[in-house]
């Protein structure tokens, strides 16, 4: 078998690497779940190589990130659920329908992109999913306002988009203000909670602490996990620094007391701030 610039030909590879006699043991062995994690770890090296605007690992990334998307659907397919070219026609069929002033008649091309017909179709969308769930998986209780937003997110965008979504319906303070006083009433329940020792409540009020400082960079209009992603690398850079500087003094991180790495903490934060 050889590269293809052909879906197909990608198609095809997954195939042979899930066939049960002659394809990959552990390609054979996976299922949904096994490799969720690597489907998400993949859109996060996405985004790692816009940032970086390396367009040669973009292209590689993409790549990875198109072969979760033809792993999950061989699965399914071989299960009986759906095939890849379902797939393709499930987004094909929603971006037609989202987008009227493009593929749509006359009259709605000449609307223009009207944010209130984007969101009537998203709402029809979703009025459509809960019915199909309600079909599949019938409930007692009924649905609420933020059911849709999934938590299978990163947490701290969990948080935001239930903020955002309370928000629209007025459960927001009108500015930062009362966030930060939110955020200092939080740490002192944290405290308390730490004083006492009581395990079960640390872990809450540590959530209701990261909750608030959440809603603090929705009001400043900041992405929170960008904000720590750009902290990680700070912090990544300036360990480095630290590690260099015991090299040079024929020390390791082991040998080295932290009065000694704290030093040279401060000085590698000086280095790149200097007053």
């Amino acid at each position: 078998m050889k590269p293809s610039r052909d879906i197909e030909g990608l198609l095809r590879i997954m195939a042979a690497l899930r066939d049960p006699v002659s394809g990959c043991p552990w390609d054979v062995e996976q299922d949904f779940a096994s490799i969720a994690p690597y489907t998400i770890e993949e859109a996060y090296e996405v985004d790692d190589a816009i940032r970086r605007g390396d367009m040669m690992d973009l292209a590689e990334e993409l790549g990875d990130l198109l072969l979760q998307v033809v792993f999950h659907s061989r699965i399914a397919e071989e299960a009986g659920h759906f095939s890849f070219e379902d797939v393709v026609e499930a987004i094909t069929r929603k971006m037609i329908r989202r987008h009227p002033h493009v593929f749509g008649d006359e009259d709605a091309r000449q609307a223009g992109m009207a944010k209130g017909m984007w969101e009537k179709i998203k709402a029809e969308e979703k009025a459509e999913r809960r019915a199909r769930r309600r079909i599949a998986e019938p409930a007692d209780a009924e649905a609420g306002y933020l059911d849709d937003v999934p938590l299978t997110l990163p947490a701290t965008t969990v948080a935001l988009k239930l903020q955002q979504k309370a928000a629209r319906v007025g459960f927001d303070w009108g500015d930062a203000a009362p966030t930060l006083d939110k955020i200092e009433e939080e740490i002192g329940e944290l405290r308390r909670a730490i004083m006492e020792g009581l395990t079960g409540d640390i872990e809450d009020e540590l959530g209701d602490v990261i909750f608030s400082v959440v809603n603090l960079a929705r009001h400043l209009k900041l992405d929170p996990e960008a904000a720590l992603r750009r902290t990680n690398g700070k912090f990544k850079n300036r360990f480095h620094a630290v590690e260099r500087a015991l090299s040079a003094r024929d020390q390791s991180l082991d040998e080295a007391t932290l009065e000694e790495m704290e030093e040279l903490w401060q000085l590698a934060k000086r280095e790149k701030n200097p007053a």
